[in-house]
């Protein structure tokens, strides 16, 4: 499996990505993007090399290397905002598990598309590089974001935070944020640590929130906010310690930015239906697409929307132009403060049907496009309104699925929602009916 993904590079470190091959990377995003460049990196154990590797790449073929330090991958987009640099790269695997490492680019302000990607591995696989030294300096741009936060965030009312940052990148930047804008915080895992020992870097796992939900109730915390690895994401436990589901988090956000302004929203085509109705009941214009970072981005860019997002937990503001878990989460410090409601009230009227999590199936990749075909026939066969955005969608009158290819692995990945729970297992059976029986226990409710 290449570690050349459609959005960024990633793989397990050492079996798949080494200090030897981020060099190469290193000349070839300098070939690609002769200048400027911005580099930071997360705080993962072998993060440290990767960043060596990829940095004596960059000078190899004539950068202008700007080194950030150690960053959430925020301060990087921020950073790209606030200077000339022509292109940005930050080590991190962001929600994997800690074996993983791997390298998020960007050339300009765009996000990495499938034909940047593959030009940049055509260029490591020729050794085509440019032969120029470059030159090296420093930028603590961490303080600079921090000082912009604190400009534009002031808390109405001095809620209680409780700040879970997984050991993560945000471990020391989150609490100080939080801090400065004037709310009272109590920090969980905000210990730098790369070997993320007290839960997963991945907070829209919601059952690694077990000790979160716990420190919530504990200290009596009015919100809850939990980072992933590298900072882009954010998941929020309400005052009871209960996680909120993202597109509930989402419809938050939409119903705050659009209510004065609508505009289109985009959002990953695999969430709940109550994020379409949310934007169509603020004037805004729906806007499903593909699924991955790299996608939601441009079409967020490309419409002028305010607000975008996806179900795990990043979340594209268009004040910024770009997604942050820190931003994501002082906005709904400042929405549940100047609500006068807990935000178990304020998600208390927003009911999502039933909807499955991801449900991922194995299938070896010479298999998967036949499972697909078999099962958008099938589909039509029953009536459904078919689409082929990121794999087979089937919409019904009282419901959806949505089967697609794993891009990481032998699976095929399913998720439906319905309007209730029993024509929810209804539509399971149905697609379970043509795949081969063996698969069909992975679509039980």
């Amino acid at each position: 499996m290449s570690i050349y993904k459609d959005c960024d590079v990633r793989g397990v470190y050492g079996r798949e990505i080494t200090a030897p091959e981020c060099r190469l990377i290193g000349r070839a995003l300098a070939t690609m993007a002769p200048g400027k460049i911005l580099l930071g990196g997360d705080l993962r154990l072998s993060t440290p090399e990767l960043k060596g590797a990829l940095m004596e790449g960059l000078l190899e073929s004539g950068a202008e290397l700007v080194d950030l330090g150690t960053i959430p991958t925020p301060v990087l987009y921020y950073a790209l905002k606030h200077s000339d640099a022509v292109a940005g790269a930050t080590v991190t695997a962001s929600h994997n598990p800690p074996e993983y490492n791997g390298v998020k680019f960007m050339i300009s302000s765009e996000p990495v598309t499938r034909k940047v990607m593959d030009a940049l591995h055509d260029i490591v696989l020729r050794g085509d590089f440019a032969q120029k030294q470059g030159t090296l300096t420093h930028w603590d741009v961490t303080r600079d974001y921090l000082d912009s936060l604190e400009e534009r965030f002031t808390a109405p009312k001095p809620l209680h935070i409780l700040v879970d940052a997984g050991n993560g990148a945000m471990s020391r930047v989150a609490p100080e944020a939080f801090r400065r804008a004037g709310y009272r915080v109590t920090e969980l895992f905000c210990e730098p640590d790369g070997s993320f020992p007290n839960r997963s870097p991945n907070p829209a796992d919601y059952s690694c929130l077990g000790k979160t939900s716990e420190a919530v109730r504990a200290c009596g915390a009015d919100l809850g906010v939990a980072f992933d690895g590298d900072g882009d994401r954010a998941v929020f436990l309400d005052e009871t310690g209960a996680p909120v589901q993202n597109e509930k988090s989402l419809v938050l956000f939409i119903r705050a930015l659009l209510k004065d302004h609508p505009t289109p929203v985009v959002y990953d085509q695999k969430s709940s239906s109550v994020i379409r109705e949310a934007v169509l009941e603020m004037g805004g214009t729906p806007l499903p697409e593909k699924s991955g970072h790299a996608f939601i981005k441009k079409r967020f860019l490309d419409n002028g929307a305010a607000i975008a997002g996806e179900v795990s937990g990043h979340f594209f503001f268009g004040e910024l132009g770009y997604d942050d878990g820190l931003f994501a989460a002082l906005t709904m410090a400042e929405l549940v403060a100047r609500s006068g409601q807990t935000l178990s009230e304020l998600v208390s009227g927003i009911v999502c049907p039933p909807i499955t999590p991801d449900l991922r199936i194995a299938c070896p990749y010479a298999e998967q496009q036949s499972w697909l075909d078999r099962v958008e026939e099938l589909a039509r066969s029953l009536g459904a309104e078919i689409s082929h955005l990121d794999g087979v969608r089937a919409d019904f009158p009282d419901g959806w699925f949505l089967m697609r290819k794993s891009v990481t692995a032998e699976q095929i990945t399913l998720r439906a929602e319905a309007r209730t729970r029993e024509r929810l297992q209804e539509l399971l059976d149905q697609v379970g009916s043509a795949l081969p029986e063996a698969a069909r226990d992975a679509l039980r409710l």
